[in-house]
């Protein structure tokens, strides 16, 4: 197991007024290492310094949080401490108000409860994903049966410094994050990031599906984490497993009354997996 995750409910608390930013703020994150725990332990304890100390911040955030990932991807290259084979994917969330900043470079995942439907809010960086690959063979790199450059199973990492050549040279495996800007309304429930572990083996929409329905019973969203948690490993996963639910509101999610139509109607298969998560939770 060489996952780290870090959750901050209160910014204010956390912080004790060092950082001026608007308030109320939280701040959440997965980070699955790989090459041993020296990166992802690295990252997990200083990213949000790196956020909240660069320039940047708190006018532009997500240019503040885009250039904490490239910094602090560089300290990982200059520090004596941490193995130069070491590397985590990182997936962020940091949250103001009602607007919600992810960061993902790996394949972490964010996926937003809404009234019962997943959405995705950031995008698996797998080798063969078509962009990923376009990208990696433009730098010089290959993906060989699904491994960047044969080797590792994600396009974007923190560190592998092996991987990446002198600072400074352009590489096929980028620490550069992907952001994705959400302003939340009532009908956002909750959210979840998770590791491939979780994904590898469950859809978006049953994972929310499960937190729903676990919600509506106990309201408990660390139950809800380890029960997705259970359910993987009921289905075999073979990787390590992190996931962090995050809850919007104190009150449980409403039940969701369903018309039935007088008229027959076709349904698309994302009607139909959004229909069966809303039977879930009935």
């Amino acid at each position: 197991m060489e996952d780290e995750h870090i959750c901050i409910d209160n910014l204010v608390d956390h912080l004790g007024g060092v950082a001026c930013f608007p308030s109320p703020g939280a701040f959440y994150g997965v980070f699955d290492g790989h090459g041993g725990t020296d990166a992802a332990s690295f990252v997990q304890e200083n990213l949000l310094r790196f956020i909240i100390e660069d320039t940047h911040f708190p006018n532009y955030v997500g240019k503040a949080i885009k250039s904490a990932f490239m910094k602090i991807d560089h300290a990982i290259a200059d520090s004596l401490s941490i193995d130069k084979s070491s590397g985590t994917t990182a997936l962020t969330a940091l949250i103001f108000g009602r607007t919600l900043h992810i960061a993902n470079a790996g394949d972490c995942r964010a996926v937003l409860g809404k009234r019962g439907r997943a959405v995705e809010l950031s995008r698996d960086h797998k080798p063969n994903c078509h962009g990923e690959r376009l990208r990696i063979e433009r730098l010089g790199g290959m993906v060989y049966d699904g491994y960047l450059n044969g080797q590792l199973s994600v396009a974007r990492a923190l560190g592998d410094w092996h991987m990446k050549g002198p600072r400074g040279s352009v590489s096929p495996l980028s620490a550069e994050p992907e952001l994705q800007e959400t302003t939340l309304s009532e009908e956002d429930e909750f959210l979840i990031i998770g590791c491939d572990g979780l994904w590898d083996v469950m859809s978006s929409q049953c994972a929310v599906t499960i937190v729903r329905k676990g919600l509506i019973a106990h309201n408990d969203p660390q139950k809800c984490a380890r029960e997705l948690v259970q359910e993987a490993l009921r289905r075999n996963t073979c990787d390590n497993l992190t996931v962090v639910v995050v809850c919007f509101s104190t009150e449980p999610p409403p039940r969701i009354e369903i018309t039935r139509p007088r008229v027959r109607r076709s349904i698309s298969l994302e009607g139909l997996n959004f229909l069966q998560g809303v039977l879930d939770t009935v």
